[in-house]
């Protein structure tokens, strides 16, 4: 890693994301990022932010932490690592049922990383250049719950929504079909999620990779770059979903505009989406 880039973390004087109340206990981050320089001085200045940082500086000892029952709040976690790469350690988190949050905080600016780090399982890309500003306020989204936030998504809230032969059990983020789970990521999930809410409704590119990022985030190659990494997520939730059904066909696209949950046939076809 580039240990210059702790230059690039200045300050913030504002109001802190941590839980309400006096009492409240600080929210945990855990830290893993082998640049030595550069983790002490993103830990400094979180923990200046008040929360509490928990450091480390390869993958393993963080997969350690967590198979031990270790907790935090949210992972800020590197790509390039000795031993074990960023995506791996995401991979082995995910595969032990660990979901907590993750950031990747990397140099890596790339789309394929990011593609890569969302279709894995994280929540967020960030690039070490960006301010710690910045990072906050992707931080204080997650933490707010406010990610991909819509009327349609309040309604369905807690329990379980059955569509058809799908199965969302919202307190655990499980889904099944025809009464199998499908290994869904929780982003995966909550994307299957937003267009079962709109069923029968287009969903644009825009509103699906607003659940992932955030509202106005920008990504990709010109105003429409996010569209390749939609486009990802739909790929693998489809595989997915035809793992165990061959013949699932519910998920539609709308070339040019983005994707809906019918259970109609198709009036269009999907000239844009082939490769899914």
């Amino acid at each position: 890693m580039n240990s210059a880039s702790h230059s690039s973390l200045p300050r913030l004087q504002t109001a802190r994301p941590q839980a309400v109340g006096a009492s409240a206990p600080a929210v945990r981050i855990a830290l893993v990022d082998d640049d030595d320089l550069f983790r002490e001085s993103l830990g400094m200045n979180l923990s200046d932010e008040g929360f509490e940082v928990v450091p480390f500086n390869r993958g393993q000892p963080a997969l350690d932490f967590f198979q031990s029952g270790g907790q935090v709040d949210i992972v800020l976690l590197d790509w390039r690592m000795p031993r074990m790469d960023g995506i791996d350690v995401l991979r082995h988190l995910r595969a032990e049922g660990v979901e907590v949050p993750v950031i990747f905080l990397t140099v890596l600016s790339d789309q394929i990383y990011e593609e890569a780090a969302l279709a894995g399982g994280a929540v967020d890309f960030v690039e070490k250049s960006r301010s710690l500003p910045i990072l906050l306020k992707r931080m204080q989204i997650i933490l707010e719950g406010r990610k991909g936030e819509t009327p349609e998504q309040d309604s369905l809230s807690g329990g379980t929504v059955l569509r058809g032969e799908l199965e969302l059990r919202l307190d655990g983020s499980r889904a099944l079909w025809k009464g199998i789970r499908i290994d869904l990521t929780l982003t995966e999930f909550n994307i299957v999620k937003l267009l079962v809410a709109k069923a029968g409704q287009d969903v644009s590119y825009r509103e699906i990779y607003d659940l992932v990022h955030g509202k106005g985030f920008v990504a990709g190659y010109g105003p429409a770059g996010y569209r390749a990494n939609v486009r990802a997520f739909i790929k693998r939730i489809r595989q997915k979903f035809r793992a165990v059904d061959g013949e699932f066909e519910l998920i539609h696209n709308y070339p040019g505009f983005g994707y809906r949950w019918s259970e109609e046939e198709r009036g269009r076809m999907d000239i844009e989406d082939d490769e899914g």
